[in-house]
Formats: C-alpha cells, structure tokens, sequence
C-alpha cells in the first residue's frame, strides 16, 4: 500500500471511528528487534497457531480535546476469541484469579463445569456487559435450532481492563455492532498487536500498552503441541518493567505520561491461554496459574489495583457416547505436565513484551498523552547489557 492510500485508510478510521479489520495490520514484533526469548514459537508466534483459533478485533478511535461524558474523545474497542471458530463446540477450560480487582462473565459455570462455550469478549471496564450480550445473541443466532430448552446464548465469557485515563469510558461507546463486526471478520493467522481492539486505550509499565499474543511448540513423548497465549496489558510502574532479565524501565528516562486528569490508578491484565494438548480442568486450572511467573518476568509484583484474571483452555474437548451418558477423556499424565507450564510462562513474558513493541504513542481525553516504549533506546540498554541477540 502506498503512502497516498495508506493516509487515506487511516483518513476514513478516524473520521468513521471504526476499524474491525486492524487484526491484519502487522508490527515489529520483540524478536524483530532482537530480544532473547526462551522456546520454540508456532510459525506465528501467537495465540492463532493453536490450530482452529481464530481472533477479531474491533477499534474505536474519535475526536479529541477535552472529555465530554457519552461524546468523547474515544479511545477504546474489543477483542473476541473463538477457540473453536465459528463453531457450535464446547472446549475443557479453567481459570485463576491472581488478583480480583477486575471482572470476568462466565466463570462460575467454568468452575463447576470444567467445560467454556462459544467465544471469549475482552474490552474495557464498563462494556463488559454489552460485550457479553453481544456474544450470547451472535451465538444464539447462529446457532439455535429452536429447541424447547435452547441454551445456544450460553453464559458468555467477558473481561475487562479500565481504560479511562485514555478514553471517554462513561460513555458507553461499545455496541453490540461493534462485537458482532469483531466476530465476523474473526480470523486465524497473524493478528495485529498493541492499539487496537480491547486493548486500544491501555497503558503498560507507564507505556502504551494493549494487546500482544505469543506461542510456543513443544514435544511430549512423540507429540508436538502448541500452547498459544493473548493478553490485554493495562498494569506496572515504570521502573519496574524488566525485559529479559534487563532493567529497561529504570534505563529509560524521559516519555513519562502526560496526564491532566484523571490521575492514573494501576490497571489490570487478562491472559487467555489456550493449546491443543489434551488436559482436563483441573490441568488447566495449573496451567492459568503459571501465567503469574509469565508477568512476573516482565518486572511487576502485582499492585493492589490491579486486576489479574488467567483463563485456560484446551481445543482438544472429551468424546462421548451416542447416548451421551458417558464422557471419554484423553488427557496427559501430571507427571508430564513440565513442558506445558513452561510453554505457558514463557508466551505469557513475550506477548507481554510483543504489547509494548507493537503500541503506539496515544493521546486521548484531556489531552492525557501516553508514549511507546522508544524502540531505539531499549536497544541501546539491551545491548548495554549484553542481552540482544546477535
């Protein structure tokens, strides 16, 4: 795409303040920039390698100036995850909360259940409702048969990260259009990272932050897995941020935000982990906890606002009898479970890192201005370390 059309694109975004398709817009990534990361990636390093995944993204982006309740400036969107496409299929899942201070639909029937249907919403803190909704009548439409007990709806998973520092967030720009347009263009493949959808208006270690997704393969005996992992990154002080192994967030000096009001509280992250291994529940429920070693590598100790919800999910769902009474499970054996969890930890650390690669300087209400991490000065501190690979 040429320059002439490329400002033109961007031309129409703002003015409409619409872009459902930015999952095909692609970055440098952390690895692009030399960044040492442990583990076998998928061929694209992202939550879409795990085989049946797809992802969709819808971002909101109008007006600026000062905040005006229910007009704007809106900085904001959603994000949707279909763990088995645009299919009717439940899939064993599980989920932990490192921190509560934030909000995911769905989890209790998870808990109970061991079993998630249809797909995953993420978007801000005051649209988690409108998202969920969106989801169980996308499901219901498309998939209702008009039984007497229909339950295509489901009890939709939604969670949320506060963009408010950044976006109008009191005025409920989220509408069932904009996840219904997020569900339909979903996709597998490579996907775009850090402003857009959900993560659109997130701020990460005091940098832009957002959505960032990474994968990782591995082997169990004589089978090859992949464990994929997305995240919405809200959440950190400065000089916390570490990268691999490297103090960049105390190396960095300078692009510190440019807030007017309101002051910033920390933020929240949502981590969605999913693979193909077979795993039942009650594995999946260790394998979402592993995602706390996954952010702790990236430098924070999890502040006291900051919400941290994990969910777990594997695509490789249980069969059953034609009379449905009774459930056959294949699963790995606990004691083999080592390489999983590392896959876990490790994607985790690098599609937190993959947010802050891929964002963006922002600003938003109030004229509050967030910058990206300055991909020329955290080179320069890698190498001050001996940590970019050569």
């Amino acid at each position: 795409m040429n320059f002439a059309k490329q400002f033109l694109t961007w031309l129409c975004i703002l003015c409409l303040g619409i872009s459902s398709s930015a999952q095909t817009v692609i970055k440098k990534r952390a690895r692009d920039l030399g960044i040492p990361f442990d583990g076998i990636t998928g061929t694209n390093n992202a939550i879409t390698d795990v085989p049946g995944i797809e992802v969709g993204y819808t971002t909101i982006i109008k007006d600026s100036g000062k905040l005006i309740a229910g007009k704007g400036p809106v900085r904001t969107g959603v994000t949707v995850i279909l763990p088995k496409g645009k299919k009717e299929e439940s899939y064993p899942a599980a989920w932990f909360s490192l921190n509560g201070d934030g909000e995911m639909t769905g989890i209790s029937y998870i808990e109970d259940y061991g079993m998630g249907y249809g797909p995953i919403g993420i978007t801000n803190t005051n649209s988690v409702g409108i998202v969920k909704d969106a989801i169980g009548q996308w499901c219901f439409k498309k998939f209702s048969k008009g039984d007497f007990v229909d339950f295509s709806f489901g009890l939709p998973v939604a969670a949320e990260t506060w963009d408010g520092m950044l976006n109008d967030i009191n005025g409920f720009h989220i509408k069932m259009e904009h996840v219904w347009k997020a569900l339909d263009s979903a996709k597998g493949g490579k996907i775009a990272e850090g402003n857009v959808g959900g993560g659109t208006g997130m701020v990460l270690y005091e940098f832009k932050g957002g959505s960032g997704t990474a994968s990782r393969t591995f082997k169990i005996d004589t089978n090859t897995y992949t464990l994929g992992v997305f995240v919405q990154s809200n959440f950190g002080g400065r000089k916390e941020l570490t990268i691999s192994g490297v103090p960049v967030g105390k190396e960095i000096s300078g692009y510190e935000p440019v807030i007017h009001e309101p002051k910033r509280k920390d933020g929240s992250i949502i981590v969605i982990i999913a693979t193909d291994a077979p795993l039942m529940p009650l594995q999946l429920k260790q394998v979402a906890k592993r995602a706390t070693h996954g952010i702790a590598r990236t430098g924070t100790y999890s502040h006291n606002s900051s919400g941290e919800i994990f969910l777990a999910l594997s695509t490789a769902a249980p069969s059953y009898n034609k009379k449905m009474t009774e459930e056959t499970w294949k699963v790995i054996p606990k004691w083999r479970m080592d390489p999983v969890y590392k896959a876990a930890v490790e994607a985790t650390e690098e599609a937190i890192i993959n947010t802050l690669v891929a964002a963006e300087d922002m600003e938003g209400i109030n004229g509050n201005k967030v910058f990206a991490l300055p991909q020329p000065l955290l080179i320069d501190v890698m190498k001050k370390y001996n940590r970019l690979k050569k």
